[in-house]
């Protein structure tokens, strides 16, 4: 039950910094306390139209099962908000065609989801939730300048607005939400604050996106995701390319590579490259395909992770979202991260209150665990790529990394092994899931030295039809009931009802 306050209590007033889709989503776990002023640097659009402050929305965005259920939880109803105005929900794997490090994914009947639009789209529909729940508050075309306060507690923030400069606003909590460009670290340590540490891991990678208009009839059919993924155990730089359907009968393309193999700008190389990843498949699908949009290249890709934590922060202030940790786009994890850390802080708010002493360190240590698993995978994935920089896997590292190839190795050929990998990837369940029992003894019985690879499949698991509205050549397997084996139902995973909730 939501925490009410006595009839005598003060009203509580909340700012969040930043206006981006973790900042929206703490506005709305606050708005059951207190009232909410949202300090954004930007001019929020009305609809799914890009920003100045989000240069990353020009990529492929996958909020996975995992995310997705955290911001229905919060925002009951988002989903079928989010596919009314054009977004897809997608079933995983029977609507992804992924050649993973360790070969191409089965496509069974639903084990996980995702939603698949343009994060334009994403946000605006959250946005749009959001900014009309009672006593939600946008100061838009503003900018923080510090915090306000001591290293012991937090009393607000000083902000320059559309109508004043170095304004004083006043809060019980304060919730550092603006992004990968957040200079809460400074504000504090300029307060006293010490002991924030900071790791960064970096790969170099570097990612290229262009639109496409999707074949005629794509959409109908419902053509899946497509993406080859890189293999960090080749000491080779990591490449990857990816389509993901979206909105308005479009294609977004990315393409994605570490030091000596990085996509460019250059449109004319955007499909040899993405023909000269580990398969071909993605440039095959947009060669002839018309582009609607110039090449968006981002270098910004780098792991990096405050432990604010750690430290003895002041009462009154958390950070949530990309100001904590940022990872590497190509794991597709940091808006499920902030969903489900913004979860944690839901629960702990509605047990506790918000007026209740070091409520700000609590929500920090409950976003902590959901923050360590995603770092964790990603950053002990990215250090091995050639030329990766920051810090190294501890020594327990290769026996761990060896034991999850041998899972994505069986994911490749055995069902219960394909729904354990997804509970991972999708976030509905932390990493340490498999090395359950269960999973393990499904992973050393499977995927002997030659086990995992008896009856995988040899090329992309394509449906006749879909090879067919892609204008692919209909020589060789194509999937359904054919050389490859059948895309159908899946026997010993777990359960889901009709919408994908897990049981």
């Amino acid at each position: 039950m939501t925490h009410s306050s006595p009839p005598t209590a003060r009203p509580r007033h909340a700012v969040v910094i930043g206006g981006s889709l973790s900042g929206l989503l703490a506005a709305a776990v606050l708005a059951e306390h207190a009232t909410v002023t949202i300090i954004e640097a930007d001019t929020l659009p009305d609809g799914p139209e890009p920003r100045r402050g989000l240069p990353q929305a020009q990529h492929t965005h996958l909020l996975w099962s995992g995310g997705a259920r955290a911001v229905e939880e919060i925002l009951p109803g988002i989903t079928d908000a989010w596919t009314a105005a054009g977004a897809f929900r997608r079933s995983l794997p029977t609507d992804l065609v992924s050649k993973t490090a360790r070969g191409w994914l089965p496509r069974h009947d639903e084990m996980q989801f995702t939603i698949s639009c343009s994060r334009d789209l994403l946000d605006s529909v959250v946005r749009s939730r959001v900014v009309g729940l009672p006593g939600v508050t946008v100061l838009q075309q503003s900018r923080v300048r510090g915090l306000e306060g001591s290293a012991a507690r937090i009393t607000g923030v000083r902000a320059n607005t559309a109508g004043e400069e170095n304004r004083l606003i006043t809060a019980d909590l304060v919730v550092d939400a603006s992004g990968r460009g957040s200079r809460a670290r400074g504000w504090l340590e300029a307060l006293g604050v010490s002991g924030l540490e900071e790791a960064r891991v970096d790969s170099g990678l570097v990612c290229a996106t262009r639109v496409f208009e999707a074949p005629e009839g794509a959409h109908t059919l419902g053509f899946p995701i497509v993406d080859v993924q890189s293999d960090p155990r080749a000491p080779v730089p990591g490449q990857s390319a990816t389509i993901v359907p979206i909105e308005n009968g479009r294609w977004q393309a990315t393409l994605a590579g570490t030091r000596g193999g990085r996509p460019t700008a250059d449109p004319q190389a955007f499909i040899p490259f993405a023909k000269g990843v580990r398969d071909p498949l993605v440039g095959e699908l947009l060669e002839g395909r018309k582009p609607l949009t110039d090449v968006a290249v981002t270098q910004c890709t780098a792991n990096r992770r405050i432990f604010y934590e750690k430290a003895e922060i002041p009462d009154g202030f958390f950070a949530v979202g990309d100001s904590v940790a940022t990872f590497s786009p190509l794991h597709g994890q940091g808006m499920t991260v902030a969903a489900r850390a913004l979860l944690a802080v839901r629960a702990l708010l509605r047990e506790k209150g918000l007026a209740h002493p070091g409520v700000g360190r609590e929500a920090q240590r409950a976003i902590a665990p959901q923050v360590t698993v995603a770092w964790e995978f990603a950053t002990s994935q990215d250090i091995r790529y050639p030329g990766a920089t920051g810090t190294r896997p501890r020594p327990w590292a290769g026996l761990l990394n060896g034991y999850v190839e041998r899972l994505m190795a069986g994911a490749t050929t055995r069902a219960p092994l394909t729904a354990a990998r997804l509970q991972g990837v999708t976030v509905n369940r932390a990493p340490t899931y498999w090395i359950r029992p269960g999973v393990l003894r499904k992973v050393l019985r499977a995927c002997g030295r030659r086990a995992c690879r008896r009856g995988a499949l040899e090329a992309a698991p394509l449906t006749a039809a879909e090879r067919t509205v892609a204008g692919l050549d209909q020589a060789g397997p194509t999937g359904l009931g054919g050389p490859l084996g059948p895309v159908g139902p899946v026997d010993a995973v777990e359960p889901v009802d009709p919408v994908g909730q897990a049981r």
